[in-house]
């Protein structure tokens, strides 16, 4: 089978898709003001113009920037606050540049994304969050968020992996004997132990950039620790090929990862995070979703279809505010169904009632214990938090069985493409930002 066919048959798009976090979403407190506000304008607000950076011939604005920033606080559940927005900020922007590089390259190679490819991206989002076809643009626009942004991101994903797969296409190769010794290591260390591990990488293309980059992963961390989803913080923010699927790497023995990050991994115990990893491309950032003795045995995987609830609090609540919200949260609990809790929580809190599909495997410890002892259609008991206190409800649960046993010959072949494919995209992006015009003002 050549490589080319190979590659056809079985290369898939690598497409980061916007996740709505169905649990959390942190948000701020407003407080009253005692006399009458004045009344609200009827002018929409004039959009921020300004330079952000220039990118060989093209700008990125102040306004691209903060509907980008917006977007990616919602979908890994940050808080929208001053110091967030100055933590993300720098990675957000740079973001923003590879993006805008990453359509340059496809202007000039004449790589398009079809309406069709864009349309199925976002009826994608929609079903996953089940919405109903449109709401997402419904979603967007009561978040205050651009649609545009969101369209960006994803025409550059979608093109971006046409152009490396039409790289792959001609320079990659994976031979016979390739297959042959990754099949006979796998025999060989069928059984040893096993970790299914998930990864965030942010590149440091530059030394002046360590200490931002390190910065960022302590923030990830601490919000993921907070709550905030593994495999939404993986796909807005992690610059490896895996953040199409939420960062994970799957099965993995100690010998098939380096071992600065077999190291990293090798205390941790399931549903625990790494520390930043630095390498010499830069940061990691690692979540063991399970472990396992050899590939003989099946991985059970459990996914919730939630409804929560959240009433949010300043950063410093008082006793008076704690039991207020605690009341609120309360008056929820009888509920007679999903449905129901969602009605009352977008009457009672809209921008933080929010319900979705989510992996047991990838909700924070404190939260899956939690949810693993609700019943169907029950409401928990109000629960307190860094962002508020909120209820929450399982709508249902599905527990599929995940394929056991020895690979197959071609399941190798794509492991290893998949491999080949994020050294050129790195290697391709890399040539891109060293041959760029970049000119950053904020």
């Amino acid at each position: 089978m050549t490589v080319l066919r190979r590659l056809l048959a079985l290369l898939i798009a690598v497409a980061g898709i916007l996740t709505i976090d169905p649990r959390i979403e942190a948000a701020t407190h407003h407080t009253a003001v005692k006399h009458a506000p004045p009344p609200p304008s009827t002018e929409a607000p004039v959009p921020d113009m300004r330079i952000a950076a220039v990118v060989n011939d093209e700008v990125i604005s102040v306004f691209d920037l903060v509907s980008r920033m917006k977007m990616v606080e919602l979908s890994s559940n940050l808080p929208d606050t001053p110091e967030t927005r100055q933590r993300i900020g720098g990675q957000v922007l740079r973001a923003l540049v590879d993006e805008k590089l990453q359509l340059q390259e496809a202007k000039r190679q004449n790589v398009v994304a079809t309406d069709d490819e864009l349309n199925a991206a976002l009826a994608q989002i929609e079903k996953q969050n089940n919405m109903q076809p449109g709401q997402l643009n419904l979603f967007l626009k009561s978040r205050g968020i651009e649609r545009g942004s969101l369209i960006s991101q994803l025409t550059a994903s979608i093109v971006w992996a046409k152009l490396v797969r039409r790289m792959a296409a001609q320079n990659t190769e994976i031979t016979d004997e390739e297959v042959d010794d990754a099949m006979k290591r796998l025999k060989e260390h069928a059984n040893d132990p096993q970790s299914r591990i998930a990864e965030i990488f942010l590149p440091v293309d530059n030394p002046a950039q360590d200490q931002e980059v390190q910065n960022l992963a302590l923030k990830l961390i601490d919000q993921m620790k907070q709550g905030a989803r593994f495999s939404a913080v993986a796909q807005q923010f992690s610059q490896s090929a895996t953040a199409a699927v939420g960062g994970d790497m799957g099965w993995l023995r100690p010998d098939q990862l380096p071992p600065d990050l077999a190291k990293a991994v090798a205390p941790l115990k399931p549903g625990e995070l790494s520390a930043p990893v630095r390498t010499n491309n830069g940061y990691y950032v690692l979540l063991v979703i399970d472990r396992r003795n050899g590939n003989t045995g099946s991985a059970p995987e459990t996914i919730y279809d939630v409804v929560q609830v959240v009433f949010p609090l300043p950063a410093q609540p008082s006793d008076a505010m704690k039991r207020a919200a605690v009341a609120e949260a309360e008056s929820l609990r009888s509920a007679k169904g999903c449905p129901d809790l969602l009605k009352l929580g977008q009457e009672k809190a809209p921008k933080t009632s929010s319900e979705g599909k989510v992996n047991a495997a990838n909700l924070a410890p404190q939260l899956r214990e939690l949810i693993t002892k609700l019943g169907d259609n029950q409401v928990s008991q109000p629960i307190l938090q860094r962002g508020g206190v909120g209820v929450i409800m399982v709508c249902s649960k599905e527990t599929s069985t995940a394929k056991s046993g020895e690979p197959t010959r071609d399941e190798v072949f794509e492991s290893l493409l998949k491999q080949k494919l994020d050294t050129v995209s790195r290697r391709y992006l890399r040539d891109l930002r060293r041959a760029a015009y970049v000119d950053v003002r904020v």
